[in-house]
């Protein structure tokens, strides 16, 4: 694709284009931030804890967890070695594949989410919905869907063979 056959953005889409990078850029930083200054977590650790304590389950298979938080495998195992020897998870045999194992929160860990999210939830509210309208939430709910689905990689699809 050549210059000329590129769709500019126009004055205004790049004005929102910078607004929205600045986001992405320093959101997340913010968030470390707090997690790290209330709770001695980092982002990941928090997120981890949120998907076992929110889970029906008492325990969930790595994958599991992965996928919820749309990570990559090799990211989540590293962490979870981290957390256990932390004392924040434990680990025990998948029962129903004993080649692989389940992950849970010990009691620590239920400790840290409980202590870390009212703080966590806290800054939320602050840093996301306390300066918005109900219409700038309701846009967002909108408009945030349709980005997701905009850059999540789709699956190849089939060629039928002749």
């Amino acid at each position: 694709m050549g210059s000329e056959d590129t769709r500019w953005l126009n004055e205004r889409e790049q004005n929102l284009w910078q607004i929205i990078r600045e986001f992405i850029w320093q959101f997340p930083s913010a968030m470390d931030r707090q997690l790290s200054q209330d709770s001695a977590m980092q982002s990941g650790e928090y997120s981890v804890l949120a998907v076992l304590s929110e889970s029906k389950e008492t325990s969930l298979r790595p994958a599991e967890v992965a996928n919820e938080l749309r990570w990559d495998r090799s990211r989540l195992s590293h962490l979870l070695r981290r957390m256990e020897a932390k004392g924040l998870i434990t680990r025990c045999s998948d029962t129903l594949d004993r080649r692989g194992h389940q992950i849970g929160l010990s009691e620590q860990g239920w400790q840290a989410i409980r202590e870390a999210a009212p703080l966590h939830v806290q800054f939320v509210r602050q840093s996301l919905f306390d300066s918005l309208t109900p219409a700038e939430h309701a846009a967002l709910e909108t408009a945030l869907p349709k980005i997701l689905a905009a850059i999540t990689p789709r699956e190849p699809e089939s060629v039928p063979a002749d």
